[in-house]
Parts: structure tokens; sequence; C-alpha cells
């Protein structure tokens, strides 16, 4: 019996998960997955009326959830940065949540900007550094808001957790068929911190001839990113760097309604959930496409070991978005966020 915390939070949050939720039900009932789930009240609503964000009683909580499924974060009354911080960023720390897994894949039927590029050519994943980097939290500010104020944000690299990050991409290449892995950094010019990476990717690397390696400088791999999108199998870079070519992947694969993303523990409590914001203008509309947050439990199952059962969620997407029947996937598509959670649920088998 697996334990799932439910998370929506924040705007078209519960909307799509309760999508995600109605697929997982159909899903874990034709392949005998037993699992049951508990619903936390995160988020901005909490934060207005209590002033919590995040109790350390609840994160104490969540450590003993097999998984943990999660909404959208951000509220409009609620200043930038407070929510993302206290419940995002938080729980990837303090659960050690240090790879962020994003699928770059271009399904059948969904459009991509890129001129002559289909789901053959747009089919690979990052992974990015979960808990390090420029986002540890390390700085500071002198003599603030005066005209000579200083502010010092500090990147943080442990070789344990650039290692651990790189040794968890070798190990996802030799499943893909490609076997493929190539290093994003900025090691030209980032000559300290990204050294690191550049020496502890060689080292790993020895330990896996199966697997070939290639580099890229992070601005150039934007740029191959759109030119050809079909060099790539896997990519492994850091936090800040993961974070930006990650949206630029979302783009490609079809816009942000059809990216799911896990923040992995490979020996604890890992985290799934769509990448796009709570897009609070939409909420209770019945609007949003739910994709993403379907995808997201696909891949939670495919985590858990449920393989089978995540991969049907996924062929079952698949068929739904080459249908034709979701539309565009954007708000003026006609379709409501409960009739495409319908489809899906009704193509899993």
């Amino acid at each position: 019996m697996y334990r799932i915390a439910v998370l929506p939070c924040d705007g078209i949050g519960p909307e799509v998960v309760a999508e995600g939720l109605k697929v997982l039900d159909v899903a874990a009932k034709a392949y005998g997955v037993e699992y049951e789930t508990e619903n936390y009240d995160i988020g901005g609503d909490r934060f207005l009326k209590t002033g919590e964000v995040l109790p350390d009683s609840v994160l104490a909580e969540l450590r003993e959830f097999d998984a943990i499924y999660l909404g959208a974060v951000g509220h409009p009354d609620v200043p930038a940065g407070i929510l993302e911080k206290g419940i995002l960023l938080k729980l990837r720390f303090e659960l050690d949540q240090y790879i962020n897994l994003r699928p770059i894949k271009l399904y059948p039927g969904v459009e991509t900007p890129l001129k002559d590029k289909g789901p053959e050519e747009i089919d690979f994943v990052v992974v990015r550094e979960n808990t390090e980097g420029l986002y540890a939290g390390v700085g500071g500010t002198l003599r603030k808001g005066t005209p000579h104020e200083v502010a010092v944000q500090e990147a943080v690299y442990t070789r344990m957790g650039v290692e651990r990050c790189i040794r968890y991409a070798f190990e996802l290449a030799k499943t893909r068929e490609e076997k493929k892995l190539t290093m994003v950094d900025k090691s030209n010019v980032l000559t300290y911190g990204h050294d690191l990476w550049v020496r502890a990717f060689a080292e790993v690397g020895e330990e896996y001839p199966a697997i070939a390696t290639d580099h890229a400088y992070v601005d150039a791999c934007c740029m191959w990113m759109v030119k050809n999108p079909e060099w790539f199998d896997v990519i492994v870079t850091c936090n800040m760097f993961g974070d930006i070519i990650t949206d630029l992947g979302a783009m490609i694969q079809g816009g942000m309604g059809v990216a799911a993303s896990g923040n992995i523990n490979p020996n604890g409590v890992s985290m799934f959930e769509p990448i796009h914001g709570s897009a609070p203008k939409y909420t209770g509309q019945n609007v949003i496409c739910p994709i993403a947050a379907i995808a997201a439990v696909g891949m939670m199952m495919e985590h858990l070991g449920e393989v089978e059962c995540g991969r049907a969620i996924d062929r079952a997407v698949t068929q739904a978005l080459a249908s034709g029947k979701l539309g565009d996937l954007s708000t003026r598509s006609g379709v409501s966020t409960t009739e495409s959670g319908d489809l899906v649920a009704s193509l899993v088998e």
C-alpha cells in the first residue's frame, strides 16, 4: 500500500491535481496498485489566514509518505518568493530531493515552434542538480537601500552533491536506447565551481564505458536545443542552468501545459508536479489543460516501481493528445479541464 501526500496548493493546482488523481484511480485499479492519499492544506490561503507556509510539524509528516503529489504554488496576494521558498525550496532541501528530473518529450499531435521537428527529434531528459548552486541561499547585503549597497549571492558546489547528480544521470542514460550523456556547464568562465563539475564528470564517466559522453557550454546548449534537439539524450547540469534550459525545453515540447517534473530523492521521499504556475486568473474556470499534472502521476508511479502502471498513464496521455480531441491545449480550446481528464482516463489500458 503506497501512501501519497497530496498538496494541491494554489490557483489551478486543485483542479489539475483532481484530474491526475482521477487517472491514477483508473490506472491503479487496472494494474492492481494499492494506494491511499492524504490531502494537506498548504499554500497561499493558509499563509494569509495563519502566517504559516510549511510548518515543521507538516514537514515531519511528509517524511513518512512514499511520494508527494503537488499542484501549483503562487498566490496573487502573497509577495513573490514567500511560497516558492517556503514550500518548493523547503521541501526540496529538507527532503534532500537532489535531482530535478525533466523529460523533454514532444507528444504526437502537439505543436512545437521548431520547424521540421517532431516527436522523433524532441525526446530527451534533463537531470538538474536540485539542492546546491546559486539556490543554496548563501549570500547577504551590506548598506542595503543606500547608493553604496553591496549584494553577494554565492554558488555552493560540493563534491558529494555534484558527483551524486552526475552518477544518477549516468545510471539514467544506461536505461535509454541512445545511451548518451551530455554535461552542460560554463566552465570556461566559472573556473572554480564548474571545474569541479568537469572533473567529477570525467572521473565518474570512467565507470560507465558503455555511455557516450559529450559536453556543451550552456549558451551553446540553448542554441542546439532549438536547432538540433535530436542531438540530446540525457543532459546533466547545475541547478540554475537546469532551471533555465528546462523552461526552454517546455516550450519546444509544446508548452507548460504538457511539462511534468520529478524532484527525486532516490533513497527517500520524492515529489512530482506539473511545472506550470498557479494561473490565478483562471482559477475555478475549468479551462486549464491538466496533461502536465497527469503526466506527473505517471512519473510518480514509475518512480515507485509500478512501471507498467506509469507507462499505461503515459500511453493514455499520448493517445489523448494524438487524437486531436484536446484541441490546442490552450484556455480557448473549448475542452474543459474535467473533459481532458475524462478522456485520458478512458484511454488507460
